[in-house]
């Protein structure tokens, strides 16, 4: 039996979980001050401060690092990969502090991980990180030659619902075409062909408009509002990613108070909710054609899938391209373990970072 440590760093939290093999042992959400992590300029300044954090909350619940098999991180906006668990190394480390596709709290998984089974001579592991790229050509063109379409989405939760759906269908996952719809803060819609994410809206900045991101705009409207307005470019990214969607219209990122505001009579809070859900089902569309219509499953996965609401409008909507399977929340921590368990067990071997590009050639 292998004891694992997995580690999740969020803006304000890092969320903790203590496994026996696949058996959950202890989890916490370690809560950050404000003021503290406001006092770094930038996220990978916070390392120092996170790991004393984790370790304290770890001790608190009678556990010792040396007892560990392994430590296992989110992964972060690294180079572009293929779906798999990676062994941590100082390329990866370099690639996430310099913020190699941007920065984000979960660059700092690899290097809490690292840094805590360095100390106690272990091994430690990402899994499924947010950049796996798997993406055909086709995909990548987005209108303009100057710039391409990337694959930013929460491949994670994406990889390992598909898993489970292939277990249900009781077929390989190489097996299987799915549509996975991923609906949280952010919103990733990937399609699956055989197992391979060969498409996907990026989750920072196109796809549905979500609770705090505004998805896909009007580009000429967008690009006449940011003048007009004067904007900087922090401006524009923080109205997009953070103050946009769902809060932009009704002041709030959470699906919960929207759903309580519908109960009550809020026709406005009704539309908008509606509107998205409408939006995810569009792109589950989308997404579809990229599997010629060949679906096996569509799969809605994420915390707001606990909206009977939204879930029920996305499915009148696209029931027609095939049968749905509803996971709602994530278990991005179990996620995280099991990557690292199967190569613990030699089940899959530990890949290597950066991946050469004869074998990300030779993977899509």
């Amino acid at each position: 039996m292998f004891q694992i440590l997995a580690v999740n760093p969020g803006s304000t939290s890092t969320k903790i979980a203590l496994y026996d093999d696949d058996k959950e042992l202890f989890r916490k959400a370690v809560s950050h001050n404000d003021q503290e992590i406001a006092s770094f300029e930038h996220v990978w300044d916070q390392y120092e401060y996170r790991k004393k954090e984790i370790l304290l909350a770890f001790r608190e619940e009678g556990r010792e690092p040396a007892a560990l098999d392994c430590v296992v991180g989110r992964g972060g906006l690294f180079r572009p990969t293929i779906s798999g668990t990676y062994a941590i190394n100082r390329d990866m480390l370099n690639d996430a502090r310099n913020c190699f596709q941007g920065e984000h709290a979960s660059n700092l998984g690899c290097v809490l991980a690292y840094g805590i089974a360095w100390d106690y001579h272990l091994p430690s592991f990402v899994v499924d990180p947010p950049c796996v790229d798997e993406m055909e050509g086709i995909a990548r063109y987005s209108g303009h030659r100057d710039i391409s379409k990337r694959s930013i989405h929460h491949a994670l939760n994406v990889k390992a619902v598909a898993r489970r759906t292939a277990v249900k269908l009781g077929r390989p996952i190489t097996d299987v075409n799915l549509v996975v719809a991923h609906i949280g803060g952010g919103i990733s819609v990937v399609p699956l062909l055989k197992g391979r994410m060969i498409d996907t809206n990026n989750a920072l900045s196109g796809g549905p408009f979500s609770p705090e991101r505004t998805g896909y705009l009007p580009m000429m409207d967008f690009i006449e509002y940011l003048f007009h307005r004067g904007l900087t470019e922090q401006d524009a990214k923080k109205m997009c990613v953070g103050e946009g969607g769902m809060f932009s219209y009704l002041g709030t990122k959470s699906i919960e108070e929207v759903s309580r505001r519908i109960e009550s009579g809020d026709g406005e809070a009704e539309l908008v909710l509606k509107a998205m859900g409408y939006q995810i089902a569009q792109e589950i569309g989308r997404m579809a054609v990229s599997l010629k219509g060949e679906v096996d499953q569509i799969v809605l996965t994420g915390g707001a899938v606990h909206s009977d609401f939204l879930v029920n409008v996305i499915r009148e909507h696209v029931a027609f391209l095939g049968p749905l399977s509803i996971y709602p929340g994530e278990d991005e921590m179990l996620s995280l373990a099991a990557g690292a368990l199967r190569v613990l067990r030699g089940e899959e071997k530990a890949l290597d970072y950066p991946v050469k590009a004869e074998v990300m050639y030779e993977h899509l």
